[in-house]
């Protein structure tokens, strides 16, 4: 079938779309100022504001090209496609928002609803561990590889850029999340991204080395933060935020849904798969469900560090844990706790279940950590504090959640207390702030224009 570019009147868009031959139908129908984009992108592209792209199935960008998204822009799609944007190895995305204007992908429905918008997928050459083989989400198998050497490969800009009523469930346990982000190097420009009521993961990092700041997860169904195959970039400025009635469907995996969910390898791989996953993250402030009323049975934990990872989370607050607040799952994972190779510093925690948990079951060596000698390192050694109820960690309102708010008030313990003097910690890309968790008390980042709550 001929591909061809219909304009119907919008001669001022003549070019700025190329299309590769494709089982699909044409790569753009013009409708007025709506169109329809599917297929490949195998030439640099602009997309305007004032114009409304929708997403038909699976767009890719391919090697060479650059896609330019406008600040203002809308990106759409329908639940019968749930269209997922693909910025593949060697193409570049230059989605670069403004806090007034920002670039929005989201549903076309009238009546919104998780699944609409499949996602956002970036796929770089950084070095990963190959603990996943291929892209997750029923992706084309021209385009399923994903990394390779060049830690500061570059995919481009994502600035200012909403994604909600994503999430695109394939299989059990192959889906698309919110943002999805593929041995992504460090060249990669990203910051003030916000991922709404997503089916899946908010975010999800398969490896790769880029850097982030001021990151939203607000009512997803899975894990807000999920980092594996060797991820090894370093986040400042992050808030998760969980819906407690809402979790996606777990089947028989026995899967539950956590703020956090780091892994390095799978179990049948021993865990040691190098690079080993090993975020460095700071002024995170993550919200559980603190078993509201309605809260899902499918509810894990604050933090789950798993599978051999390391991690360094630092100046942060977790609260509302269903299951516990902190777990550590293996012998692995809890050698490099012991050993200060990991760390949760200078932090604030509460849980509605307990505060620490090291699960018996998922150690071999069931007397190297218990959730007892894991206290004592976490508020020892490593100066962080747990607290019995949510209040006393002192922010505003932050179990509301249509319209939460995590400034702390006054007498907050959170008003002081941040440290940078550990190594990872020192490093020029962390903005030294003396404030715990995610939010400026003189300044609330996430009451922006670009920000949206109450969904």
């Amino acid at each position: 079938m001929k591909k061809s570019i219909y304009l119907l009147g919008f001669a001022a868009l003549l070019g700025i779309v190329s299309c590769k031959k494709t089982k699909n139908d044409d790569i753009i129908v013009n409708t007025n100022t709506k169109f329809d984009v599917r297929g490949s992108i195998t030439k640099d592209t602009h997309w305007t504001a004032g114009n409304t792209y929708r997403l038909r199935g699976y767009v890719y960008v391919e090697s060479g090209a650059t896609l330019t998204i406008d600040a203002g822009t809308k990106i759409t799609s329908n639940k019968d496609s749930a269209g997922v944007l693909i910025i593949y190895k060697g193409a570049k995305i230059n989605a670069a928002g403004t806090a007034d204007k920002p670039i929005v992908f989201t549903s076309a429905e009238t009546s919104k609803q998780p699944g609409d918008f499949g996602g956002v997928v970036l796929v770089g050459l950084a070095t990963g561990n190959g603990n996943h083989a291929v892209l997750e989400g029923g992706v084309d198998v021209a385009h399923q590889l994903f990394g390779g050497t060049n830690d500061a490969d570059n995919s481009g800009v994502l600035q200012y850029v909403r994604i909600e009523y994503g999430g695109k469930a394939v299989n059990p346990g192959d889906e698309v999340n919110g943002l999805s982000m593929y041995a992504v190097g460090s060249g990669t420009t990203v910051d003030h991204i916000e991922v709404i009521r997503g089916l899946d993961d908010a975010f999800e990092f398969f490896g790769g080395s880029f850097n982030a700041k001021y990151l939203i997860a607000y009512n997803s169904a899975d894990d807000d933060f999920d980092m594996d195959d060797g991820y090894h970039g370093k986040i400042q400025f992050a808030v998760s935020i969980k819906d407690p009635a809402f979790t996606d469907n777990k089947g028989t995996t026995g899967d539950i849904s956590n703020n956090f969910e780091v892994d390095n390898t799978t179990d049948a791989k021993g865990y040691l798969s190098i690079p080993v996953t090993f975020p460095t993250l700071s002024n995170f402030t993550a919200i559980g469900p603190n078993n509201a009323a309605g809260t899902s049975t499918d509810y894990g934990y604050g933090m789950r560090w798993r599978r051999g990872s390391k991690f360094i989370l630092a100046n942060s607050i977790v609260m509302g844990g269903q299951k516990a607040g902190m777990d550590i799952d293996n012998d692995v994972t809890a050698q490099f706790y012991i050993d200060g190779v990991s760390g949760f510093k200078n932090s604030l925690l509460q849980s509605y279940g307990a505060n620490y948990n090291v699960d018996p079951a998922k150690l071999i060596n069931t007397a190297l950590l218990n959730a007892a000698g894991l206290k004592t390192l976490v508020e020892g050694r490593d100066g962080s504090k747990s607290y019995a109820v949510a209040t006393d960690i002192g922010l505003t309102d932050p179990f509301n959640n249509q319209a939460p708010n995590l400034l702390p008030k006054t007498g907050s313990p959170a008003l002081t207390g941040a440290s940078f003097s550990a190594t990872a910690l020192s490093d020029a890309f962390f903005t030294k702030v003396t404030y715990v968790g995610a939010i400026d008390p003189a300044n609330d980042w996430t009451k922006a224009a670009w920000t949206s709550f109450g969904r």
